[in-house]
């Protein structure tokens, strides 16, 4: 096809605090010199790169650049799957994030700096990674989205909430997520929940909360899957159990070092598909984005999108991938 070989960028002007917008003329200079002209487009208002994305396809377009962070990220993957021309592994993804948190990044390898995230662009190494599908329910009714990263429930759910508030009102910061995290600490209460992991309920007891990942990280930096593994078919289900208020702060620090397995009531379960019911419902944010409430339901996709990652994730992985063309 005429745009079959070309690049289109879907960028989000408020990311990052307004990144964005501000740092595209330096991101397009450095696509220009390493010979990447691409059509771009930005977004104006929320779920605008999931049209953008479709868009982008249906004109012809194989090869699409987001530059914003995790959300964008998760908005332009859905779009993918609304799209009908072409199977979602026809088209590559690359991201240069310019988002707060990027936590989608980090299981990759992608670098935060610009000229770094375009080299690994140009080499040209690219992955195919799994994609949830995630059921939940909004104002009464049933609703589906795709997670391309990480999903949070219970505390994880209602700090999001609580940050993406405090970014609307204008406020900035990268320990912003850390501030709510404490402050959310002192006014959430775990809740009765149950979860069934392939049909097998491994969880009926108070939780504190639960993160199901396709990747490790979260929250901006926060290792709750250290051993999740992006192309397994399998979701990684780290749930914490009720824990007094001084116990969460004192065990902060294992949700950055990779080590939260290490404490007594946090367990690790894996599967294709998840349940879980609550009692009273429980927020749920999907790639760092605020979503809707119990019950849930997660099912996994097999290595459904193809992305653009660092040669040094391919070698953590031993799978080398051909480069694309």
């Amino acid at each position: 096809m005429e745009n079959s070989d070309k690049w289109f960028a879907i960028v989000n002007p408020v990311a990052g605090y307004g990144k964005g917008l501000n740092d595209w003329p330096q991101i397009s200079k450095l696509l220009r010199d390493n010979h990447i002209i691409p059509e771009f487009a930005f977004t104006e208002h929320r779920y605008h790169a999931i049209e953008l994305a479709v868009e982008a396809v249906n004109e012809g377009y194989r090869k699409i650049i987001v530059v914003g962070g995790d959300g964008t990220i998760h908005e332009v993957v859905n779009g993918l799957f609304i799209q009908k021309a072409v199977p979602t592994t026809d088209v590559l993804l690359a991201v240069i994030a310019v988002g707060t948190g990027n936590d989608w990044i980090r299981m990759f390898g992608i670098p935060r700096k610009y000229s770094e995230a375009i080299k690994a662009i140009v080499a040209g190494h690219s992955f195919l990674q799994d994609v949830g599908i995630v059921s939940f329910y909004k104002a009464n009714y049933k609703q589906t989205r795709y997670m391309a990263n990480v999903a949070g429930i219970g505390f994880d759910g209602f700090v999001n909430r609580k940050y993406n508030h405090m970014k609307e009102q204008g406020k900035k910061g990268k320990t912003l997520y850390i501030w709510n995290t404490f402050k959310a600490v002192l006014g959430y209460r775990s809740t009765g929940v149950k979860i069934w992991v392939d049909d097998h309920m491994v969880v009926n007891n108070l939780v504190f909360s639960a993160t199901i990942g396709i990747g490790k990280y979260n929250g901006g930096g926060m290792i709750q899957m250290p051993e999740a593994i992006a192309d397994d078919g399998l979701f990684d289900v780290t749930t914490i159990r009720r824990i007094s208020k001084l116990g969460v702060l004192r065990r902060l620090g294992s949700l950055y070092n990779g080590k939260i397995y290490k404490i007594k009531r946090i367990s690790l379960d894996r599967g294709r598909k998840i349940r879980i019911e609550s009692s009273p419902e429980i927020p749920l944010e999907v790639d760092g984005e605020g979503l809707g409430y119990s019950p849930f339901e997660f099912e996994i996709v097999d290595k459904a999108v193809r992305v653009v990652v660092a040669e040094r994730f391919l070698r953590s992985q031993d799978k080398p991938e051909p480069t694309y063309s």
